[in-house]
């Protein structure tokens, strides 16, 4: 894998009603590295902004706060496709099992809508949202 630092020009942006456990989850649980937690006037998490290991960034904020452009989303809405290797797909199957949570497809092999060959994982955070793992990067540059 490539270095934490690595940019990424996208960010998902989720929201979650318990941002201080989706913070926990998402780092001890998923592997992601807290790059900004910003608490918030609740006991919470305003923003967040989170980095995988492979080079991509994401950003979470709190369903309390609804006078932003964000405002209107609402907690485990999304689905998110990140990329690692088979050994990375593995370590994240196994903490997420070892911390209770809900695995929907156990690590293995499938071919995806564009006959793109992944080994591949899915699971559910404490809030709804959809994480897959998975080795597939995407078609060579032209």
């Amino acid at each position: 894998m490539s270095s934490d630092a690595a940019p990424s020009s996208v960010w998902p942006v989720l929201h979650y009603d318990d941002t201080v456990e989706a913070l926990r989850f998402l780092v001890e649980v998923l592997g992601f590295t807290r790059a900004v937690a910003a608490p918030d006037e609740h006991g919470g998490i305003g923003h967040a902004e989170l980095r995988w290991p492979g080079g991509g960034a994401l950003v979470f904020g709190s369903t309390r706060h609804t006078d932003s452009v964000h405002g209107t989303m609402r907690a485990g809405t999304s689905a998110v496709y990140v990329v690692s290797d088979r050994d990375g797909v593995d370590a994240v199957h196994r903490r997420v099992v070892r911390a209770g949570g809900v695995v929907l497809e156990a690590p293995h092999e499938t071919r995806f809508g564009s006959g793109a060959a992944a080994y591949v994982c899915t699971v559910r955070d404490p809030e709804g949202n959809l994480w897959t793992f998975g080795t597939y990067r995407g078609p060579a540059p032209a």
